[in-house]
Formats: C-alpha cells, sequence, structure tokens
C-alpha cells in the first residue's frame, strides 16, 4: 500500500487510556490506513517523529470563535496549541439564525463579552444567512483550518422568534412562541448542530449586553429552558451546554438543583461550567462539585464538568475591562468610552458605591481579604511613561493602598485614572489554584472535561486557549501528577465520545487523521508568564496571545496546518455534525 505521508518513528499515545508503543502512521485521502510497521519508500512524504509524542488532535469544547473564524481559519491561539476540533455557539452567544434586520444589533451585543470591536464584526464577517441551516451551509463553504462543531446558542433563537425587548423582558415565551423554538431547534439538530447552549446568570449577569443589561437567556424561564430539553429527549440525541447561575444572591442549591431537572428532562449530557479550583479559593468548592456530579451520574443523570486547569491571569485595564458586570455599580462605570468610564469614576457618589458594593459582592467570596475583595490582590503592572508610580509596579492594590492610607478600590481608579486608564492590571482570578494535585484530581476524573477555554471570547483580557499545552508542560512533564496517556483521553477522546462525534478523537486505523506531534521535553507556553498583543484583527483590532513551542506538526484531515508553531495556510477542516437518526459523526462536504 502507498500512503500520502508517513509519520515514522514516533511514540504513539492513541488517546484511549492504552499504553505508549512505538509506531508508524500511514495517511491516505485524509485518514489513517496504517499503524505499525511500514517499509521505506511506502509514501514520497515522510516525518521523522524520533523522540516525539505523536497523539490524537486536541478538541476543545468551549470557545467563542463563531466571528474569528470568519478571518482566521486556524482559530489561533488554539491552533498553536495543537487544537484540531472546536466547539462554537456557546453560553447562549453566537448569530443565527439572525434576521437580517437584526445584524448589527446582534454583532454589538458580542462587542462587551467578546471583546471584539463592531467595527471589525462587520468587515470580517461575511454574513450571508438567515436560518441556522443557512448558517452551517455558510460554515461549510468557510475556509477552516480546524474542525468545527456548533450548538443552538439560545440568546439569537430567542431574539428571532419572540423580539429583542420581549426576549430581553424575561417573560416567558406564549404557547405559539415555544411551539416554533422547538420546531427551529429540531430544523438546526437535522441540519447539523449538536445541542443548545444557555447561560443563565440573572439580572446582574457577569457577561452581560454591550449595555451592560442581560443577556436575554440570562432571564429565561425555566418552562422554557425545560421545553427544549424535551426536543433532545424526544431526538436521544445532542448535548447541552450549560453555565447557570442564581438570580441574586447566587444560591448554589438552586444552580445545581435545576441543572439535574435540566439533564432529567432531557436524558442527554450536560456539560457543567465549570469546575474550577481557583488560586486561593477553598479546595472543598471544586470537590464539592465533583462529588456532586459523580452523584448525578450514579443517578443517571449524565452530568460532565468543564474543567478549569490552566493557571492563566488576566491583563488589562480600565478602559476596557467588563468581567464585574455582575456589581451593578461596576456594571454602569463600566459602560461607554474612555471618556464616559473615567467622568463616572470621578463622581464621588459613585466612587462611594465602588468601594461598599465591592465589598459587599466578596464578603462571602473564600478568597476575600477584606476591603476591596480581589481586587485588593490584583497586581499593578506597567504604569507606561508615568515614572511617578514606578514605584508601585509589581505590588497589590491592597499593599499600596494601605501605604496610600485608602481604600483598595480607590487606589485602584485613581492609579488608573492617573494614568488616563492605561495602568496595566495583573489579575489571577482565574488563574488555576498551583497546587497540581488539586487539579490533579479532577483531570484524572472521568466525568470532568480539560478546557474551558473560552477561545475567541474576552480577547483584550486573557488567553486560556493554552491549556493543552498547560496540561503537557506543567500536570504530565513538571509535575508528573498526570500520565500523559491520561492527558490525551482527556484532551482528546473523552470530549470526542461525550459529544457524539465517535470516530474523533483517537489514533485508530479508519479515524481522520487529526493528528498531532510534539517533543514532550520541550512544549511549553511562550511566552510562559506574558502575553503577546497582536493588531491581527480586521480594521486592526487588537487582542492578546499565548503562542505554544515544542509542537512539531499538526495535521487536519491528513493535511500539515501547522509546523514549529508556524501556520502552513491549508485550510482542511470539516463540519461535523451527529447524524440525524443515530450517534455516529458525519462530516458535511463541502457544497
Amino acid at each position: 500500500m502507498s500512503f500520502d505521508f508517513v509519520i515514522r518513528n514516533g511514540t504513539v499515545i492513541d488517546g484511549m487510556r492504552l499504553p505508549r508503543y512505538r509506531a508508524d502512521i500511514g495517511v491516505k485521502d485524509g485518514k489513517i490506513v496504517r499503524i505499525g510497521k511500514i517499509p521505506a519508500g511506502a509514501a514520497m512524504q515522510e516525518y521523522d517523529a524520533t523522540g516525539l509524542i505523536v497523539a490524537p488532535g486536541f478538541i476543545d469544547l468551549h470557545t467563542h470563535y463563531d466571528a474569528q473564524l470568519h478571518w482566521d481559519p486556524w482559530c489561533t491561539s488554539g491552533g498553536w496549541h495543537g487544537i484540531t476540533t472546536v466547539i462554537m455557539g456557546n453560553c447562549g452567544f453566537g448569530f443565527a439564525p439572525m434576521k437580517a434586520s437584526d445584524r448589527n444589533r446582534s454583532l454589538l451585543s458580542m462587542t462587551r463579552t467578546e471583546q471584539i470591536s463592531l467595527e471589525a464584526m462587520q468587515e470580517g464577517m461575511r454574513i450571508d444567512w438567515e436560518t441556522f441551516p443557512e448558517y452551517l451551509a455558510s460554515l461549510r463553504r468557510m475556509p477552516k483550518g480546524v474542525n468545527v462543531a456548533t450548538f443552538v446558542p439560545l440568546n439569537p433563537l430567542l431574539i428571532y422568534v419572540m423580539g429583542l425587548d420581549a426576549a430581553k423582558s424575561g417573560r416567558p415565551a406564549s404557547a405559539s412562541e415555544l411551539s416554533q423554538m422547538k420546531a427551529l431547534l429540531h430544523e438546526a439538530m437535522d441540519a447539523g448542530a449538536i445541542g443548545f447552549s444557555v447561560q443563565r446568570l440573572g439580572p446582574n449577569s457577569g457577561q452581560a449586553d454591550y449595555d451592560g443589561t442581560p443577556m436575554p437567556t440570562d432571564l429565561m424561564s425555566e418552562d422554557d429552558v425545560l421545553a427544549l430539553c424535551d426536543v433532545l429527549c424526544e431526538r436521544d440525541q445532542g448535548m447541552i451546554q450549560w453555565l447557570q447561575g442564581d438570580r441574586a444572591p447566587f444560591d448554589l442549591a438552586y444552580q445545581l438543583s435545576f441543572t439535574e431537572r435540566v439533564a432529567e428532562r432531557a436524558q442527554r449530557p450536560v456539560l457543567f461550567n465549570a469546575v474550577a479550583p481557583f488560586q486561593d479559593a477553598d479546595p472543598a468548592i471544586a470537590k464539592d462539585l465533583q462529588a456532586w456530579i459523580h452523584d448525578c451520574n450514579e443517578r443517571g443523570l449524565r452530568v460532565i464538568g468543564q474543567g478549569h486547569l490552566n493557571r492563566q491571569f488576566a491583563d488589562f485595564s480600565l478602559e476596557q475591562w467588563n468581567l464585574f458586570d455582575y456589581i451593578p455599580a461596576w456594571n454602569y462605570v463600566t459602560q461607554g468610552d474612555k471618556h464616559q468610564r473615567m467622568e463616572r469614576m470621578r463622581d464621588p457618589e459613585m466612587r462611594r458605591r465602588l468601594c461598599e458594593e465591592s465589598d459587599v459582592a466578596y464578603a462571602d467570596d473564600s478568597r476575600n481579604t477584606g476591603p476591596g475583595g480581589l481586587v485588593a490582590k490584583y497586581l499593578v503592572g506597567s504604569v507606561g511613561t508615568h515614572s511617578h508610580l514606578k514605584s508601585y509596579e509589581g505590588r497589590t492594590f491592597g499593599d499600596v493602598a494601605q501605604e496610600r492610607g485608602e481604600h483598595p478600590i480607590d487606589t485602584f481608579i485613581e492609579l488608573s485614572l492617573e494614568t488616563n486608564l492605561d495602568l496595566l492590571v495583573r489579575s489571577m482570578q482565574f488563574a488555576a489554584t498551583e497546587d497540581s494535585a488539586q487539579v490533579a484530581n479532577l483531570m484524572n476524573d472521568p466525568y470532568i472535561m480539560a478546557g474551558a477555554s473560552d477561545g475567541g471570547a474576552h480577547t483584550k483580557f486573557f488567553n486560556s486557549s493554552s491549556y493543552p499545552t498547560e496540561f503537557l508542560s506543567w500536570l504530565v512533564r513538571e509535575e508528573g501528577v498526570v500520565t500523559a496517556e491520561e492527558a490525551h483521553f482527556h484532551l482528546s477522546y473523552l470530549p470526542a465520545q461525550v459529544l457524539g462525534l465517535t470516530d474523533r478523537g483517537a489514533l485508530r486505523e479508519g479515524a481522520p487523521a487529526d493528528i498531532v506531534v510534539y517533543d514532550p521535553e520541550q512544549v511549553e507556553r511562550e511566552p510562559k508568564w506574558q502575553y503577546e498583543v497582536l493588531h491581527d484583527q480586521p480594521t486592526g483590532d487588537w487582542r492578546r496571545v499565548q503562542r505554544a513551542v515544542g509542537y512539531r506538526w499538526t495535521f487536519v484531515n491528513g493535511e500539515l496546518t501547522f509546523t514549529d508553531g508556524h501556520c502552513t495556510g491549508a485550510t482542511p477542516g470539516d463540519l461535523l455534525s451527529l447524524a440525524p437518526s443515530a450517534m455516529e459523526p458525519l462530516a458535511i462536504a463541502a457544497e
């Protein structure tokens, strides 16, 4: 047999938890057709993988590349980190179905959460759809450097059926509206959607609309959510991506009990966001969620945790920051342009409210350190050309506030104002704990997925698409608390199987050739503790990224997409789907 190419002498970790072994891999017509000893001369193209790991490409379950894919077919920075399949349409966010009259408003709703400018999306996106089947047809035609699958996001579905004002009002859908939504969900699933996604974060949503108001699903009625679960139950197909919070104050018991009702009603997997062992947080929080997930599965409820493992950090300034939206005063202050934000920050009454509401919001947080809450732990980053503030760089706002005799929130705002909101702030609020044993406890659990990357979202604050590299470099190589076999099971095979993409996620004969080849001694985030700022989005809009070193080659459907971190320009990605009547994958051919 002749092959398109052969990967020789690599150490194969197949993704299915089997022990590693040495073998050659022969690929033809986008498929793995031989794993074993392959005679010399069997292919014109050979890749020498001596000393390297050959593994299945990584599957990122939680991304927001819905806009970025239009101008970045490889979904960098995920593509730099060996990710060969991305799942879009998460958290109820997306662009279909969408009436022509609602296009600009729909794009605008993503500017705050995604941190991509309206102008960049208007220039970079070619919107040629209205219905969800038309959207999928557009995705099929679109050049893709990764495989793509998508949930039906419920925000655009609610708006499409009910209209924007009604969808954002929190009222339940009428009988006819609900019937239409169910029919549209069926239609989307028939066309290739893999389920639906929703966030319900209440009136003080932490991921708000561009104007600070909740997203439609944040106030969506329980009955409407459960009625859409019936669609998946009836089809016995698909899954739900689930981000659930309570109407303030946060009520964990309500969150978990309603998630159980969703899983019971749908009788399908529910991907629960998120199980996150944050730095300085009480370890019991993640452990209790893990125990609850196990209990759900023992009772027949297919709840799967989306595990957070990345020691990611956020670098930001108050010119863009919006991740305090769950605190009303901060939500108000961080609306508008730089001038409007600064004017509101200077208002004495608003300053009082910011300090007071921040203290209240963090009062019950296990990471609270007193006045200012987590903000007191934030680090003063670069002060730029403001030399009189240089002595504060690298110190916490709590420490600086104590020296200045101020509330930490006042210090946070005053230093930002003195730098015209250019002050770079570093937060470890979203970073996984340095306790590798605690993180490994989750990453060795078959009910916990690796990821929660948010790739394509929050682009001006952080980048967690590097999680596969963090997994392999930190937990596997440096700490030795997870085996490479277990890591690749969590990075590839487990997410594929839960999604129902049953031919992906493993190296086996007959499978699509989604392959990553890397040096286990060299793989690392680059730069490890900094972000690179790229002005590479339409209209010159910018984002923060981390690249990687140690990845020699990445193949998608048998075509080389990255070599030593450099993109080849190939776009072999497929739109992935579930077959209409069985849990078998269907790669829909381009039109």
